[in-house]
């Protein structure tokens, strides 16, 4: 189950890594503007084993921002009860990501460990608001903080008010105690339906103010649908009634960008013909997912319906 949010996590921030910096001027009180550089590492490292073999580990997150001053960060995501084997965890990570950019010189070794945080998709009464590592060496004991971001903490309005559109995928954890609610009663089923359709309106209004494009409010959509489904696995209608949502909305997302990329081509090309064959094209691959009426391609495409009837059955020749 783990592996699911784990894998939403590291979709998100590889696939959209702009979505990063107000997570990290959040957690680490920095003031990115958005613009710098991020340069990602690999999220492969294998801790060194005495008597046995080398262990893999693999990170969540593992890179660079290039502000004034470079500075390397490593976040982890983190659903399941905090038990303190992932600060064990943690610091194997932290150390080898330091000693794979050591330098040497002279007999002198010099290794910078990242800044490090984690983000907490569950919030247990254990659940501190922050990490430590204290580590003693013969010069001295160094020891410092690792934040800790809860996911629940945050509501609508703080994530979009403070651009925290990464969060979005894991908001339904926020609902998870209320799921048997949900799941009985039509009436809370609805409100939490309502908080979903929000959402995507907002996502509407920020790409049509540029905030962000057509491919990440996508990917927000196509993860927070993953993550419902693995959720709600055992409520039948939280599945139903959010999850089938999101993927509607996903599917209308995806052929109005399939028919504004071929309107756009269109007119560039200054050829009305090549419009209309752009349309019959979106037409025809929405016809072969298969997920949409013959009605509805035609309102989303702007054909009639007895052409899409025609192209329909053109595709079964």
């Amino acid at each position: 189950m783990a592996n699911i949010y784990d894998g939403a996590f590291r979709t998100i921030l590889n696939d959209c890594r702009k979505l990063i910096i107000p997570v990290i001027n959040e957690i680490f009180g920095e003031t990115y503007t958005g613009e710098e550089e991020i340069q990602f590492f690999p999220n492969e490292h294998f801790i060194d084993q005495q008597d046995e073999a080398d262990k893999e580990r693999i990170t969540d997150t593992n890179f660079t921002v290039f502000g004034k001053i470079p500075k390397k960060y490593h976040i982890e995501c983190e659903s399941s009860y905090p038990d303190g084997k992932i600060t064990i965890r943690l610091f194997e990570y932290d150390t080898q990501i330091a000693l794979d950019e050591g330098e040497v010189t002279e007999e002198t070794l010099t290794v910078t460990f990242p800044n490090t945080a984690v983000l907490y998709l569950r919030t247990y009464q254990k659940t501190p608001d922050k990490m430590k590592y204290v580590i003693v060496t013969p010069g001295g004991t160094v020891k410092y903080d690792i934040p800790i971001m809860k996911v629940q903490k945050y509501s609508l309005d703080d994530i979009f008010e403070k651009g925290l559109l990464m969060l979005i995928p894991f908001y339904i954890f926020s609902h998870e105690k209320s799921f048997p609610e949900y799941n009985s009663n039509e009436q809370k089923l609805a409100e939490l339906k309502a908080e979903y359709q929000e959402i995507l309106e907002r996502l509407d209004e920020l790409e049509q103010q540029g905030v962000i494009g057509a491919f990440e409010k996508r990917t927000i959509i196509e993860l927070s649908g993953d993550v419902i489904k693995e959720i709600a696995q055992k409520y039948e209608n939280v599945q139903k009634g959010v999850g089938d949502m999101m993927s509607g909305a996903l599917i209308e997302t995806e052929a109005r960008t399939i028919l504004n990329q071929g309107i756009k081509q269109g007119i560039t090309q200054g050829k009305s013909q090549g419009i209309s064959e752009t349309k019959k094209q979106t037409a025809l691959k929405l016809l072969k997912r298969g997920k949409l009426t013959v009605e509805e391609i035609a309102e989303d495409t702007g054909l009639s319906v007895a052409e899409v009837e025609q192209l329909a059955g053109l595709q079964t020749v």
